[in-house]
């Protein structure tokens, strides 16, 4: 039995109504050119902090502001962290956020901007929690997970909701793959509406701990490392709780790109959908230009692609559209 509830995912979406957007689902010409099949993209990139991670962060401090919390301290890659100075603003409630020295500066000065205590603490993801979880013991701080937490996963998952009432018929979903949260919670509620649903599950080769996590059958360790998906990086915790297993018992596959599959997405995504991405938001249409999903023609309905972010250093991202080469692509199926 499920941890969390599709009712759980209904009560997340009443909370941060009105606080986070209801995201727009579009379909590309040029990716179901591709693919031979209709494909849609989930554009979290609109959300006021840039990402989807603003549904999930809502969420849970809205749950402890009802129960009277004040103070609440953070470890993030950047987004999440984003999101939680924006909706502890929006609450009243003091936030801090620990961030490593991997996360890119325009993160961290985005997370600044927002007017709460950032602390860099070491040269990981895991550095960085260990950092917050001593905020939260010795100076009372409630911690809010990026990613292991019921209220966090239940506000990502408010994303599954959106896409299966807009797209009825959708038969496969391609979800950027780090610490889970958000591939437990869009599988759960795609998965309670239609259990045929094919869930993909894709990360950077570089440092991917929750792929090594399934592929050992347990979380294990996993070094970070520089990556253009810097959002994707970071440890899922050896005493995980709960999106390690959702993510096992609904993962059909997980896989991984490397750094020239996802600059050729973030470059794809400007050119045909006039998109700007973060590496980590690019991996879904970086595995279906790799021909690396499973054949869409063999699907019975439309493929979603969810793309999570858009807060990519812009010179990073020039970089990027200026130097990866245009594919020649006939537009026939693979």
């Amino acid at each position: 039995m499920s941890v969390l509830s599709l009712a759980d995912v209904y009560r997340a979406r009443r909370r941060i109504e009105g606080r986070v957007l209801r995201t727009p689902l579009i379909e590309s010409p040029s990716l179901s050119a591709i693919a031979g099949a209709p494909v849609f993209l989930k554009l979290e990139t609109v959300q006021p902090t840039g990402s989807f991670k603003l549904r999930g962060a809502t969420n849970a401090l809205a749950d402890l502001a009802e129960r009277g919390c004040r103070q609440v301290v953070t470890a993030s890659t950047g987004n999440h962290g984003r999101a939680v100075a924006h909706a502890a603003r929006a609450l009243g409630i003091d936030a801090a956020v620990c961030m490593s020295a991997l996360v890119p500066e325009n993160k961290v000065g985005a997370v600044r901007a927002l007017g709460v205590r950032v602390c860099i603490a070491g040269k990981s993801q895991d550095d960085a929690e260990r950092e917050a979880l001593r905020l939260a013991r010795e100076e009372g701080f409630a911690y809010v997970p990026p990613f292991d937490d019921l209220s966090v996963i239940a506000g990502q998952a408010t994303i599954g909701l959106e896409i299966v009432e807009a797209l009825p018929d959708v038969a496969h979903i391609v979800v950027p793959l780090s610490g889970g949260g958000l591939f437990a919670g869009v599988a759960l509620a795609a998965r309670s509406a239609n259990r045929a649903i094919r869930m993909s599950g894709v990360t950077m080769a570089r440092g991917a701990a929750m792929h090594a996590s399934l592929a050992a059958g347990r979380p294990v360790l996993v070094e970070e490392v520089d990556t253009l998906a810097d959002s994707l990086g970071g440890g899922i915790g050896l005493e995980n709780r709960y999106t390690y297993r959702l993510t096992r018992d609904f993962i059909d596959d997980a896989l991984l790109l490397d750094e020239d599959s996802i600059a050729r997405g973030i470059a794809h995504a400007y050119r045909h959908e006039r998109l700007v991405v973060e590496g980590a938001a690019a991996v879904g249409i970086a595995a279906l230009l790799d021909s690396a999903l499973p054949d869409t023609r063999a699907r019975r309905g439309p493929l979603v692609i969810i793309v999570t972010g858009a807060n990519i250093d812009i010179n990073l991202h020039r970089r990027i559209v200026h130097t990866v080469p245009a594919p020649f692509h006939s537009h026939k199926t693979p």
